[in-house]
């Protein structure tokens, strides 16, 4: 299995209420470090699994769509909380959109992506999908 990751970031500003979630209930800042991976069984005919320049493009325009913003704001995140699994999954999605519409060339090969958030250097969610 080959693998493709390219590594951006994003600031976010959320609040995630309810007991469960203590000192996080209030609004307070994350900064994520975001790793966005695919996967295929094979490589093109340039031997590569995808264009790294097209990967982080396509991936710096989500995270773009994300960055510097209040989540609790957001009419996609309307009811919902946004943990950073749920926003690694909506990461995951949008990037695997781009990636359908042929943002990042030519990938019928790719059968996977993934998306991990890291919110420190101790922790981190991810959400793994397949591309088709």
């Amino acid at each position: 299995m080959f693998e493709l990751t390219v590594r951006d970031r994003m600031m976010v500003a959320h609040s995630l209420p309810g007991d469960f979630f203590g000192p996080a209930q209030s609004l307070h800042g994350a900064t994520y470090v975001v790793d966005a991976r695919l996967r295929a069984a094979g490589l093109d005919v340039h031997g590569v699994v995808a264009d790294i320049g097209a990967l982080s493009v396509a991936l710096r325009a989500v995270l773009g769509g994300l960055e510097y913003r209040n989540l609790d704001d957001e009419p996609d995140f309307a009811g919902m909380l946004t943990t950073t699994e749920v926003l690694a999954r909506t990461v995951a999605d949008r990037l695997a959109d781009r990636i359908l519409q042929g943002e990042v060339g030519v990938v019928d090969h790719v059968h996977e992506v993934e998306v991990v958030l890291h919110e420190s250097d101790v922790a981190s969610a991810g959400y793994r999908r397949e591309l088709r």
